[in-house]
């Protein structure tokens, strides 16, 4: 699954599934822009990569701020001259503090629908243009499978990942002619920042995870929830986006494909 010299945008892409994105993108020969609010440790990670011989370009975003999407896509093509592939990957669980409120409240609401959906489409319709011109583009939206189950805890940061499936499907429509394949990765349980989080909140909030550590939460749901008995790595959804990005998915349009260990079959 050749990438070489494709060059692609990755949002939130400096820690967690975005930078196992990259990683793999950089592995199979892409040119990849690493975009994400936290510069210092953007430079920090496409420095890494650098290093190791790979061609990648650090660009502070927030996906919130049309200006600042439309800064980074234009210094995208002034570099690559083109945009092959684009992955949506920026989001986020809830507004600052959620670790101590048990549901959600309406600042969580407004965080991840700007944040996990409209954001998604904002940097979508930025980029899409340049795909247009090459009729040709590979645009993947990082879901969860919690968007096609549900969550009583979180119905906000799920409703997100409902949209973004939806919005995949309805781009994936819209794209069509174009020749630009639209599809969404719905990861499972993957351990990253986001997760501990998660699980800090479970332990703060549900009487049963009481003075259990992140990580034990964590893996007492694998174990329960997962009929493969493993959890998901970074690498694992970076392994799925080199093939949708890749010529081998020529024919795989408007799909939400779940890496989740069997936990949600769908």
């Amino acid at each position: 699954m050749d990438l070489l010299n494709k060059v692609a945008i990755v949002t939130g892409a400096s820690r967690g599934i975005g930078a196992g994105v990259v990683d793999k993108f950089a592995m199979h020969g892409a040119k990849v822009v690493i975009a994400d609010i936290s510069l210092g440790e953007t430079e920090g990670f496409a420095d890494k990569l650098k290093k190791n011989g790979h061609e990648v370009y650090a660009s502070q975003t927030d996906v919130t701020k049309i200006e600042s999407v439309e800064s980074m896509v234009a210094d995208t093509i002034e570099r690559f001259k083109t945009i092959d592939i684009l992955v949506n990957n920026a989001g986020v669980w809830a507004a600052p503090g959620f670790v101590d409120r048990a549901l959600s409240e309406p600042e969580d609401w407004d965080i991840t629908y700007e944040v996990n959906l409209k954001a998604v489409a904002s940097v979508t319709n930025a980029v899409v243009p340049y795909m247009k011109n090459n009729s040709y583009g590979k645009i993947i939206n990082i879901a969860s499978v919690g968007g096609k189950i549900g969550s009583a805890s979180n119905p906000a940061y799920m409703a997100s990942k409902a949209g973004t499936i939806s919005l995949t499907k309805s781009s994936a429509l819209e794209y069509a002619k174009f020749n630009i394949n639209v599809n969404a990765i719905c990861p499972g349980f993957v351990w990253t920042p986001m997760a501990i989080s998660i699980e800090e909140q479970a332990g703060s909030n549900q009487p049963e995870y009481t003075n259990m550590a992140p990580r034990e939460i964590y893996d007492s749901l694998v174990a329960e929830t997962i009929p493969l008995g493993r959890d998901q790595t970074p690498e694992d959804i970076g392994n799925l986006a080199v093939f949708l990005a890749s010529e081998f998915s020529k024919n795989i349009t408007g799909q939400a494909i779940n890496v989740c260990g069997g936990s949600n079959m769908d």
